[in-house]
């Protein structure tokens, strides 16, 4: 992500740690922190809930209960309000820059779009949407890279409907982040949720498929749902289709297997179940940029 040229036009340099430039609009604020030297158990703490994002530089992250871990360009972390940060700054320099975006949002308008969730994105088991997992540290994806970079974008516009553009992407930007949450819970503990949960259960079983054919009415089948019905639940639910997420699972066994010099790489798409090696070579090379071979020649160095 960038900032855009406006913005260095019109904020200040006021601190070499942390200086923070802020743009409010209705509910939410956008907070802008650039740190020009290293420092360390540097604290920051916000009144509401916050995603925090990282555009440039390393910060290592201490947080009530957990382990130190770096924080790097491409990953977002969600805090609850009122959460005390300690942070390093251990690569910061006056030439360059450690930057970090942090979006406040009123806990009042997270219900009130979580609320609008349940009423058109039910999920299945007569499971409601809640309150995500706070200190959610993952990857941005493209749907929630793209939305960050456009909210920054109107954040720092002058536009006499800023506040209404601002509204709409945040109600996506909180959809696709409960949606993260919800794979990474079924990613952790499906074999446990399986037992409970329809949804959990097809995840679990695709996951000790993956060598297998597995069609969208089978899946469907063994949710006991209708397959137009199973399709609505799952992509409302995860986030993406289910035949997105079995390629996407089997791109994730294929990286870890191709780790290994000795694979060959037509073993490991058929074990993977694919069938054909050319679409294996053209959907591994989408997700991971790198072709099978260059990716296992460069995991192997």
């Amino acid at each position: 992500m960038h900032l855009p040229d406006r913005f260095f036009e019109e904020r200040k340099l006021e601190a070499l740690v942390e200086n923070q430039t802020t743009y409010t609009v209705g509910q939410a604020a956008l907070h802008v922190f650039e740190t020009h030297q290293q420092a360390e158990r540097v604290q920051l703490q916000f009144r509401q809930p916050v995603l925090a994002s990282m555009l440039r530089g390393k910060k290592i992250m201490r947080l009530r209960d957990h382990q130190p871990f770096d924080f790097l360009p491409g990953e977002s972390l969600i805090l609850p309000a009122n959460e005390m940060m300690q942070i390093d700054f251990p690569e910061a320099q006056e030439s360059d820059p450690t930057r970090c975006l942090a979006i406040a949002i009123a806990e009042e308008h997270v219900r009130e779009i979580i609320a609008l969730m349940n009423e058109t994105m039910p999920k299945a088991d007569e499971q409601e949407w809640n309150l995500m997992d706070y200190n959610f540290h993952f990857t941005n994806d493209a749907g929630i890279y793209q939305i960050l970079q456009r909210l920054i974008f109107l954040f720092t516009e002058n536009h006499p409907a800023k506040d209404f553009f601002v509204n709409n992407m945040l109600q996506e930007l909180i959809v696709r982040i409960l949606q993260a949450n919800t794979r990474k819970a079924y990613a952790k503990s499906s074999d446990i949720l399986s037992n409970s949960n329809r949804l959990a259960y097809v995840i679990q079983y695709i996951r000790n498929h993956l060598d297998e054919s597995l069609s969208i009415d089978a899946l469907s089948e063994k949710a006991c749902m209708s397959k137009s019905h199973f399709y609505r639940v799952f992509k409302n639910e995860v986030g993406v289709s289910p035949t997105d997420f079995i390629n996407d699972e089997r791109i994730g066994r294929a990286a870890s297997m191709l780790k290994d010099p000795h694979r060959k790489i037509k073993e490991v798409y058929l074990e993977c179940g694919f069938e054909s090696r050319s679409y294996f070579n053209r959907l591994f090379k989408r997700k991971k940029q790198l072709s099978p071979g260059e990716f296992q020649a460069r995991a192997n160095q």
